[in-house]
């Protein structure tokens, strides 16, 4: 009797223990990849932030960076919001949930990766700099000297977002900020 109790126990555990691995990976899978629509219209919120902010730039080169970074935050923040409403829209279809979470997960993704290059780039001898990863580019804003970067600023540059990123170096712009 002793033995059939706890050979139900284990095998009930072991039911248990199943179920939430199966579950756990259905949860996990049914995320699938970004919605290209809603990552492209991010990434052209922030271009055209970017853009805008190097036309009205004015000041010092560390002023720049400051507001560059602030900038960035500010237009991520507010794509963050536009789709943290629609995902828990009470009419949003589960694939917009779906989409949104996507989206919402590759920008922190871009974020991490973004923050992680410019820390190896301030390492490499970089006073400071700021990166931007789009969809299919990567914008790194650096401060150069009035006779521009050397080509090896230009090649460290290169390496770090080859080695850290997906991306070539033809998807590669870098911006000269002269101070």
């Amino acid at each position: 009797m002793k033995n059939r109790k706890r050979n139900l126990t284990m095998i009930a555990v072991l039911v248990f223990v199943c179920a939430a691995v199966a579950l756990n990976w259905s949860y996990n899978n049914r995320w699938g990849t970004p919605d290209s629509e809603m990552v492209a219209a991010e990434d052209e919120a922030m271009m055209n932030a970017n853009a805008e902010f190097l036309q009205s730039a004015g000041g010092t080169a560390s002023e720049y960076f400051a507001e560059a970074r602030l900038t960035r935050q500010v237009s991520r923040d507010e794509a963050l919001e536009l789709l943290q409403t629609a995902a828990t829209a009470e009419t949003a279809s589960q694939e917009t949930i779906d989409s949104a979470m996507n989206a919402i997960s590759a920008m922190a993704t871009s974020s991490m990766k973004e923050s992680q290059i410019e820390n190896l780039l301030i390492a490499k001898e970089f006073e400071d700099c700021v990166v931007y990863i789009g969809n299919n580019s990567v914008t790194v804003a650096v401060p150069a000297p009035q006779e521009g970067l050397s080509e090896e600023a230009v090649a460290r540059i290169t390496d770090i977002i080859c080695n850290e990123t997906e991306y070539t170096a033809d998807q590669l712009s870098i911006i000269e900020v002269k101070s």
